[in-house]
């Protein structure tokens, strides 16, 4: 059997490829994962090795993502950590802001020339007759997370939340731990790094947790949102044009499933992931859509970001504006919101959808009193039938600021606004569900699922906790055998990663 090997085959599954990065969804993913799993649990109780080992397979699989870039996420780790390291050790107020403002500078400043360089160049060359050429840039895959990750440390250091790291070994796993380095969830490292010093224990509710959320995280991925987006969606957002307001409108509806499904479906991955290997990350998601209002929508949407957000920035900015009272928050929220936008990228498309978002919440915060009130005249306010009814306009909301995220350009986004509005032809849907009942019945069942309650999915994971490992293995080949026939020919990446 060995002579039917070929053996540089093999070997070209540790090089960097850079349009064939480790997935998740990926078998060769699977093959380093299983074989990184059999050394971790043989010396699970040797802590040193288990943290090497993490580090070396992180850097690993950061390797593959980004090749020699591996090298930032390195360099960036080192930053942090000795400024989180001095910022600790030094009493003198002025030099730990100093020594915090530093940190900022040169993570800030390493985010913005990877990532926005050539966005403010072509800004500048609109008010120049002679243009700056742009930058051959290589974007790191994941690096707006890891940047956020390293930067809520020394800013908890700074604030004595927590103390200065003493090993950079463990400092370096807590930035560079592979299940969520490229696309978060955005965990602190005062409930990580806890768990890197503790005694290693995987306890069934993880293992069975974790193979859940893993199924369920590839489900979603490959099954729902690779399939509506390569046979429908993409097309749509695409070109537009070439299609009628009902198929545009029924791409909105496509595209708020797939964004859920696809960066849902990561998160998912790499809790179970972690899960697997005895750390628990933090929640990322929690049925979104069923949110009754844009401010509980971010309370529920990418849970780690909104959070990290709200604690390093919203809340400073709160207290910068205290004194404009109501004004003052509806403004922090907005500068907030603005910035979300810039961070998810570089474009006019990604800033002016958070600042739709911020300015519909600072409406949303000055209008809550009168709305109270006319609830309670009408006899409404605590009634089903008014939830329900806020749950399906912010859904609407959501959907609608979707098309800004999701199109390529702003003119893209104003055709899909202008088709459904001027060409909407509704008769084309019954030729819809006959060229794309795949597409329909998909885009139903994930909206089914997404609403069914919590408890489904607890008792089910409790269900899967009390299998026997076997056929929790056996479960697990099934599904991954389902997502091989399903998924796409074409490789899909997740769509955060370009963030």
């Amino acid at each position: 059997m060995l002579h039917n090997i070929d053996l540089n085959k093999f070997l070209s599954l540790f090089n960097y490829i850079p349009d064939d990065p480790l997935l998740f969804s990926t078998a060769e993913f699977m093959f380093f994962f299983f074989g990184f799993l059999v050394f971790y649990t043989a010396f699970s109780k040797s802590r040193n090795f288990r943290v090497y080992l993490i580090i070396i397979f992180s850097l690993f699989f950061y390797y593959k993502a980004a090749g020699l870039y591996f090298l930032l996420l390195v360099f960036s780790s080192l930053v942090n950590f000795f400024a989180g390291k001095f910022i600790g050790t030094t009493e003198d107020s002025l030099r730990r802001k100093l020594l915090l403002i530093s940190s900022i500078v040169v993570n800030i400043g390493v985010l913005f020339y990877f990532k926005y360089t050539n966005f403010f160049i072509d800004i500048i060359n609109h008010f120049r007759s002679s243009a700056i050429t742009p930058l051959d840039i290589f974007l790191p895959v994941g690096i707006s997370f890891f940047t956020f990750k390293a930067l809520s440390y020394v800013i908890d250091v700074y604030l004595e939340k927590l103390e200065p790291e003493k090993s950079f070994r463990d400092f370096l796993l807590y930035v560079s731990f592979f299940p969520n380095i490229l696309a978060g969830p955005i965990d602190r490292a005062t409930e990580f790094l806890p768990q890197v010093k503790s005694e290693l224990k995987i306890p069934e509710t993880y293992i069975g947790r974790g193979i859940f959320l893993i199924m369920a995280g590839l489900f979603k991925k490959a099954v729902i949102a690779d399939y509506i987006g390569v046979n429908f969606v993409d097309r749509i957002f695409e070109m537009p044009t070439r299609y009628t307001g009902v198929e545009n409108l029924l791409a909105v509806y496509g595209y708020a499933l797939k964004v859920y499904c696809d960066f849902s479906g990561y998160s998912d991955i790499a809790i179970g992931i972690a899960l697997l290997m005895g750390f628990k990350l933090m929640e990322n998601f929690n049925s979104p859509y069923q949110a009754s209002s844009v401010a509980e929508f971010w309370r529920r949407w990418h849970i780690s970001l909104s959070s990290w957000l709200l604690d390093y920035l919203f809340r400073p900015l709160q207290m910068k504006f205290r004194n404009l009272r109501m004004l003052g928050n509806a403004t922090a929220l907005f500068i907030t919101f603005l910035i979300c936008g810039l961070w998810h990228g570089a474009s006019y498309t990604f800033i002016l959808w958070g600042a739709v978002h911020g300015l519909l919440m600072a409406i949303a915060l000055f209008t809550k009193k009168p709305r109270q009130a006319v609830y309670e005249k009408l006899g409404i306010s605590n009634s089903r039938l008014l939830h329900a009814f806020q749950v399906v306009i912010t859904f609407h909301i959501i959907a609608v600021t979707w098309v800004l995220f999701g199109a390529s350009s702003l003119s893209s986004a104003m055709d899909m606004f202008s088709q459904i509005f001027n060409y909407f032809k509704g008769g084309v849907f019954i030729q819809f569900v006959q060229a794309f009942p795949g597409v329909l019945g998909l885009i139903i069942l994930g909206y089914i699922l997404h609403f069914i309650p919590k408890s489904v999915e607890i008792k089910a994971a409790g269900l899967l906790t009390r299998t026997p490992l076997w056929g929790k293995a056996l479960i697990l080949a099934v599904m991954i055998w389902v997502v091989a026939q399903a998924k796409s020919a074409d490789l899909q990446p997740f769509i955060y990663f370009k963030f």
